[in-house]
Parts: C-alpha cells; structure tokens; sequence
C-alpha cells in the first residue's frame, strides 16, 4: 500500500488518504503554501532573525577569494584610504605647555577644525558641561582688553581661543576684525552655534596692562584656573590705575624729542628748545581729548607747538639748527605702533584689520602734517625764511652722543606707553643696539638707509620675540620704544617744509621716502619676529605650524 502510494519520493495524488486532505475550494489555498508534489521546507532550527545586510554562509568572500579592487565599500588593497580610520586609530596631536600660549593656540587655530586636540581638562560628573556664556564673555573680555592695547590681530585671536579652549570649548572659532570681536562655539554638529560679539570703542595705550593680561592667558592655559579665580583677576587688571602719572608723562614727551633733535645733530639750545615745545604740545593735546575732540584735532593741537617753537628760534638765532627742533617734535608724535602693529597684521593675512590700522595712521600723519604746515606756512612766508631744508638732512658724526641720545629717546618712549619698569631697561638696551647697527651699515659701511633700516628693524624684532619668550608675555613692549630712533622724522620734516615752500616734486619725494622708511621699520620688526618662531622649537609632536597665508597659487 506504501509502495503503491510513494512513487519516487512524492505522494501519489490519486490516493484516498491524499484525496481526502485535498481542499474542496479554491479559497482554502494559502499563498505561502507550496504546491502539491513539491516537498514542505525543514523548519528552522532558530527563531532569531538575521540582519538584511548579513551575507549568507557560503557566499562571504574567503580569505584568498577577496574582493575585486573598485569596490564601493572597501579600501583598495596595500594602501589606507585618508577617508578610513587607521588601524591603530588617529594619532593624538599633543600640545607641550612648556611653549608659550601664543606658538600653541596659532598652531591650533591654523588646524582644520576636525584635526585640533580636544581640550585635556575633564567634566566633572555632576557637571552638565561648561558654562558657555561665560566662558565667551570673559574670552571677549580678554580679547577686548588685548587689541584695546595695540595687540596684533593673531595674537588677539589666539589668546580668545586658548582661553576658550582651556574652559572646555574646543569647537570655537574666534575673530577679530579692528574694533569688532566675535566668537562663536557649535557644540556639535547637530546643535545651534551660539555666538557672541563686543566692539572695542577706546584704545588706549597701557603697556603695564598689557602685561598683565598676557600673565593671565598664560596661567588660565597652563594652571587651569577658575572662572571665578579668572574673572577675579580680570577685574583687579581693569581696576589698575596706569604705572605713571600725567606728569610724567609729560615729561617723557619733552625729553623724547630733546633726544630726537640732538639724534639729528641739535645742540643744549635745541634740546631745551624741543623739549619746550612738546611739553606744551602734550599739554595741548590732553586739552583737547578732555574737550571731547576726536584724535585727529588732538594729533593737530600737538604738532603746532614744536613747529611755532623751531620757527621762533630761526627768526632770532640764526645759526642754531631749527630744524632740529621741529625734527624731535615730529619724532615724538609719529605713530610707530600703529603702522607696526598694521602691516603685521597684513603680513599675517588679516588685511581687513590692516587696512583699517594703516588708515588710522594715515589720518593721524594728517593731522601732524596738518599742524605743522600751518606753522611752517606761517614762518616761511611771515618772517621765518631763514628755515632751509638743506639743513634739515645735515648729519653730523657724533657716535657716542647718537648712541645717548637714541637710548634716551628710547627710555621716554617706554614712559610713555606705560611699560613695566623692569622691561624700561632692556627695550632701552634694544634700542640702543638698533641705533649702533644701523649707524655703522648706513655712516660707516654707506649702506642705503632703508635697508639699514630694516636689518636694525629686524635686529629688534628679534630680540624682542625672545624677550618675550622667556618672560611669557608681550613682545610689544621690547619693540616698540626701541625702533623709536629708527622712526623717519627727519624725512617727514624735510617733505612738509618743502610742500610750505610750494616745491612739490621735492616734497613727494622725500614723503615718499619717509613711506619707504617707515615700510622698511614695520617689515623688518615682523621678519625679525618670525625668524625667531622659525628657528625655535616648534610646540606639539608632529603638529606643524601651519603658513599664515590662507590660500595658495596666484
């Protein structure tokens, strides 16, 4: 019976026991049920699914049956494709504190932001995370107190972000434009940036404070201080009244330019005379900002006492060298800070920021050109013709009394921007090492005086950023007084007196040398700088310092 009903494996469907299990309608049939004759599937031994991506067994690729090179989903063979994570993971780029903030937050702000180190300090666990508007605001706090003071704009930036950095905000990009500061923080990339800004209204001109600001950035990166503990310190800077009186720095104005006029081959009777001059000019000016007068009136007010007091002692000595004293007055009232700070800025590729600073120079050399073309108008075409520029050029060789005289300008100069009384002595000595290179290259060697110029300039910048290497502070306060007697007065002078006596062509030259000059101050300073940064350690393990420029080709 068995055997008439099983033929060749399959039941026999004319058989009464298959007959009866056959359904009577067409709509007993189910859709997965499988036809008659075909044999019903094993049932599966477990009832856990599998993923829909999972290869079946027997068809994954073996160890010699790879798959072919081209492959969407796998790296070609023998090479590790940057968009795969290595095998050993991403190597961690560490930052070594023993290196100043400033080499370590550039090296992290010119870091594409996927490849910068997360900040070391941990979370506490009953913190949620980092209070984020505070931390931004004393980051804007510091920022504005930093570029308030003359501070270049990458210097600013890198501050901002290693105080934002060191509070946990790792994920921030900082910017400064001139008088605008912003930062702006994206916790992730599913989150809403928050961003904050803060516009610097007043600048001023407080070396001291400077200092002190550049300490705290220093131990806020390296000691982990609080935000209290920050903020605290903050406050006490701002609360900080300047290192010097008013008087005094009165004083250190008439004594810059008496040592600017005997630089140039004045007398005892100039000396007196230019210092005369710009204390009375200083006073002017200080009049005029407690009026509410903007700066460049200020600028107007201040260049007009020297120049009537040159004119005056041409109209009654003749044989004194006027000039000379017009001379120290202009060399106390040209803005070398502000055209250094502006083509570093350049140089490092913030030209928004540049252009901005070189146009407040600009307008502030009006206003001395301004001042004293009235005066030299007034003396020239009055009574003052025995005013000959000629004599303005005339160089006598006096080394050791140039040599005094430049590290005496150099000393109220630092006065003058409020500088720490220990850093007076060595940007003094600064000082007077640029004045001895650039007298033997331009008097002694017969070099051109732009490119001697520019070597001393450089000679400054370096020594300068290596001060402040090893003080872990500004490099400002060590350059800036000391490229006081490279300033080009001497040329300015020469360029307004001849535009008073209507000689234009011999005007534009000469202001266009004062222009060459005062280029070759600014650049040298920078280049100076980065041969320093170049020639030192550079902080981190295989984290290079990435160019400043920010884009290649032409």
């Amino acid at each position: 019976m068995v055997a008439d009903r099983q033929r060749g494996g399959r039941y026999d469907p004319e058989s009464d026991e298959d007959r009866d299990r056959k359904p009577q309608s067409d709509e007993a049939h189910s859709a997965f049920t499988p036809p008659l004759g075909v044999p019903l599937p094993a049932p599966p031994e477990d009832e856990h699914p599998t993923s829909e991506f999972a290869l079946p067994e027997g068809i994954g690729p073996g160890p010699e049956e790879a798959q072919p090179e081209g492959s969407a989903f796998t790296p070609p063979s023998g090479t590790v494709h940057p968009a795969f994570t290595p095998p050993h993971g991403i190597p961690q780029v560490s930052l070594t504190k023993e290196a100043p903030w400033q080499d370590r937050m550039r090296t992290m702000l010119r870091m594409p932001l996927a490849e910068r180190p997360m900040p070391e300090r941990p979370a506490k666990q009953e913190e949620a995370g980092p209070p984020v508007p505070r931390v931004l605001d004393l980051t804007l706090r510091i920022g504005e107190l930093l570029l308030a003071g003359g501070e270049g704009a990458e210097d600013v930036e890198a501050a901002m972000f290693g105080v934002a950095h060191a509070y946990g905000l790792g994920r921030c990009e900082p910017t400064v434009t001139f008088t605008l500061l912003s930062v702006s923080y994206q916790p992730s990339l599913v989150e809403d940036p928050v961003t904050a800004s803060r516009t610097v209204r007043r600048r001023g001109t407080d070396y001291t404070r400077l200092s002190a600001v550049f300490r705290l950035v220093h131990d806020i990166t390296t000691q982990g201080l609080t935000l209290e503990e920050a903020y605290g310190r903050l406050a006490e800077i701002r609360r900080n009244r300047h290192p010097y009186p008013g008087w005094t720095l009165t004083m250190a104005s008439g004594l810059l330019a008496g040592g600017a006029s005997l630089l140039v081959g004045g007398g005892l009777v100039v000396f007196l005379a230019a210092a005369a001059g710009a204390m009375l000019g200083d006073r002017l000016a200080w009049l005029a900002a407690g009026r509410g007068l903007p700066e460049f009136y200020q600028f107007v007010a201040a260049a007009m006492p020297p120049a009537a007091m040159g004119v005056a002692l041409s109209a009654s000595h003749a044989h004194v060298q006027a000039s000379a004293v017009i001379t120290g007055g202009l060399f106390a009232l040209l803005p070398g800070r502000a055209l250094v700070a502006g083509v570093q800025d350049g140089l490092t590729g913030f030209y928004i920021t540049a252009a901005a600073r070189l146009l407040e120079v600009v307008y502030l050399i009006v206003g001395i050109v301004c001042g004293v073309l009235i005066v030299l108008y007034g003396g020239v075409h009055v009574g003052g013709g025995a005013l000959s520029p000629e004599a303005a050029l005339q160089r006598q060789e006096r080394p050791v009394v140039q040599i005094v005289a430049a590290m005496l300008l150099v000393f109220a100069f630092a006065v003058l921007l409020q500088q720490e009384r220990h850093t007076v002595l060595m940007a003094t000595l600064n000082g007077g090492v640029a004045w001895v290179v650039y007298g033997a290259l331009a008097d002694t060697a017969g070099l051109d005086p732009v490119p001697a110029t520019a070597v001393a300039a450089g000679l400054v910048g370096l020594f300068g950023q290596l001060l402040s290497r090893y003080h872990y502070t500004s490099a400002l306060p060590y350059v800036t007084a000391a490229i006081g007697p490279l300033l080009p007065g001497s040329a300015m002078y020469f360029a307004l007196l001849n535009f008073a006596r209507n000689e234009m062509n011999t005007g534009m030259a000469s202001l266009t040398r004062a222009a060459a000059l005062a280029l070759a101050i600014a650049i040298g300073v920078n280049l100076g700088s980065e041969m320093a940064r170049m020639f030192l350690k550079v902080p981190g393990e295989g984290a290079l310092r990435r160019a400043a420029k920010r884009t290649r080709g032409f």
